[in-house]
């Protein structure tokens, strides 16, 4: 049956399309794997990026690279920000507030120089969160479309923030945050009522996800970014969602009904890895060891590239780990446990021959291979699709913005996993690895949904017809 796949005859378009991501690794990956997918149905790719977590673009020599904003190394605005961690986010704010002129002195540039090589420039594309990018394309006429790397059903939530603050919901972040969020890990809240109950307007929701989102209702800082954020959304000329139809089916609904701009929902994952856009060393040493590992009985543990653990929690880690008795692939990447290098923690003798630990794995070539029988993961949406395109059931241990929301919908909608809510404790998550490795019913979920995801992609599929048609739109600007 015939998919979209790309062909090395492939009719070139005389048009370009100039891409914008937002400069990490769970932004990067998916505006990458679209950038591949345009271009293999004929358009010319130029992408946009800062100098900070600049990808490697020798992987993608069919590319046209250009890097702004940060060029100067002594301009202080951005020079002093932190390169790693929760603290390296804040360049975002800074390059929404100060970047528009050099953007659009940018954009004139790439346009007058395609119009001198009989090339038409179509449209910018650009992360949802680079909200500033609205009111410079719109000077220059130049249509704007939105690559969402989250869920559609993240999105409804941003968007009734304000109805959410009404209802109180994040108040209770003023006094409960700090119980939450430690060493960006969380605290068992299962003894405050309020938290347990659920969200009126989502019921699929419980109040405490809405607190672990970290978000609260204010101008600058992280809720402002995210009003702007879905305010220049909705007035795009288009959204690209990572996700697929069948998967957030009603959630598609609502936002066609809500938003004139045009929504596109496609699965990258599915049509290119994002092993090349990979800002860290992919470590293969483990595969000879996984290849002689029985089908499904290998747990793989990543908990993405930004978060971090305090020692304590990752102690916990690993008693539950090893208390499950299962065999297991884990991705420690340097800093992830706070104050520590590495494995410093780790007691001696571990992870013995039930194991294997790894600096940075290919992960959507580990979820692909027959011994991995679960994923135990923070439930960044990159890794949820990830997963549900593998049809591995899921452990999730998220620590904010999206990731409670994911969780929520992997265990309680979907059904294909287990939410450990309660924070780090050994008991549980024995319990939860030894339940996902042994529900035979939870895996049959897990397989239906990734038979939907590829049945959506042959001709005449949800995704496939998506494609095609963001293909014409952005044909016809």
């Amino acid at each position: 049956m015939e998919t979209q796949t790309e062909t090395t005859n492939t009719v070139r378009r005389n048009r370009r399309i100039i891409f914008f991501p937002l400069p990490y690794q769970g932004h990067i990956n998916p505006m990458l794997q679209l950038a591949n997918l345009l271009y293999s149905k004929g358009f010319s790719i130029t992408i946009l990026h800062t100098n900070f977590n600049k990808p490697k673009t020798s992987n993608y020599p069919h590319f046209t690279f250009k890097f702004i904003l940060d060029n100067d190394p002594h301009d202080g605005r951005y020079s002093n920000l932190p390169l790693h961690g929760m603290g390296a986010f804040n360049r975002v704010f800074v390059f929404n507030e100060d970047g528009a002129d050099e953007l659009r002195h940018e954009l004139e540039l790439l346009m007058l120089a395609s119009k001198e090589d009989d090339e038409h420039v179509s449209c910018l594309i650009t992360d949802a969160l680079w909200h500033f990018t609205q009111s410079v394309a719109d000077s220059l006429s130049l249509p704007r479309l939105v690559l969402r790397t989250s869920s559609l059903f993240s999105f409804l939530i941003y968007a009734s923030i304000p109805l959410l603050d009404d209802r109180g919901y994040l108040s209770l972040s003023d006094n409960t945050m700090a119980l939450i969020l430690d060493g960006l890990g969380y605290h068992d809240l299962s003894d405050n009522k309020r938290l347990e109950e659920q969200v009126e307007e989502f019921p699929m929701l419980k109040v405490k996800d809405i607190v672990k989102m970290g978000f609260k209702r204010e101008k600058d800082g992280a809720g402002g970014m995210i009003d702007n954020m879905v305010k220049q959304t909705k007035t795009s000329s288009g959204i690209i969602w990572n996700s697929f139809k069948e998967l957030e089916e009603s959630e598609l609904e609502t936002i066609r009904r809500d938003i004139p701009a045009p929504s596109f929902p496609i699965p990258f994952a599915k049509h290119f890895t994002a092993s090349s856009s990979s800002l860290l060393e992919h470590d293969r040493s483990f595969f000879p060891w996984l290849d002689q590992q029985p089908p499904k009985s290998v747990v793989y543990v990543s908990f993405g590239s930004v978060a971090q653990v305090e020692e304590k929690h990752f102690m916990e880690m690993v008693h539950g780990l090893v208390d499950s008795k299962q065999l297991f692939l884990w991705v420690v990447r340097p800093g992830f446990v706070s104050g520590s290098t590495w494995l410093e923690p780790l007691p001696d003798g571990f992870p013995g021959e039930r194991g294997r630990i790894v600096k940075w794995a290919p992960q959507q070539e580990v979820l692909g291979h027959e011994a991995i029988g679960a994923f135990w993961t923070h439930g960044g949406w990159n890794s949820t699709l990830e997963s549900v395109c593998e049809g591995v059931p899921m452990i999730c241990s998220p620590f904010w913005g999206d990731q409670p929301l994911d969780a929520r919908y992997v265990s309680d909608v979907w059904k294909v996993g287990v939410y450990l809510e309660n924070g780090w404790k050994r008991e549980e998550i024995t319990g939860a690895i030894r339940r996902v490795m042994t529900d035979e019913e939870m895996r049959e979920r897990a397989r239906v949904l990734k038979q939907k995801l590829d049945v959506s992609l042959m001709k005449g599929g949800s995704s496939y017809e998506s494609v095609e048609s963001l293909v014409a739109y952005v044909s016809s600007f």
